[in-house]
């Protein structure tokens, strides 16, 4: 059974940094689509990046490019999401998602990912 879970999360002032760790088991990260989203209060999930840890392609929304960026780690079986200039619009929840043996296809829908983590707060106050 695969499991994830984030850490990382907390409260920063805009212009701050964080980084977002989601640790895997049960799986060996060899070939797989890893996404991390997000939710604010009142508003839909959004996808914010993905990463296909078979080439390491990244991939990531509009919002974020340039500011964030997901990496893989496979021997620590661990995938992270640097976020940098972070504002007061990043604050949601954000969760880890895993499609195993997927490619990424369609990373940011929600439906391409069979495995979600319970999430991490990010609040970043202005």
């Amino acid at each position: 059974q695969v499991q994830l879970v984030e850490s990382g999360g907390g409260s920063v002032q805009a212009g701050g940094s964080l980084r977002l760790s989601c640790a895997v088991s049960g799986y060996t990260l060899s070939s797989a689509c890893m996404g991390w989203f997000r939710q604010a209060p009142g508003k839909e999930r959004e996808g914010v990046a993905a990463i296909y840890t078979g080439f390491g392609r990244q991939y990531y929304a509009d919002s974020v490019k340039g500011r964030f960026t997901i990496s893989q780690d496979n021997a620590k079986k661990t995938v992270y999401l640097q976020m940098n200039s972070l504002k007061p619009e990043d604050t949601a929840m954000y969760y880890c998602a895993a499609d195993v043996y997927g490619y990424c296809g369609t990373w940011s829908r929600e439906a391409e990912y069979n495995y979600w983590g319970q999430g991490t707060q990010v609040t970043v106050s202005s």
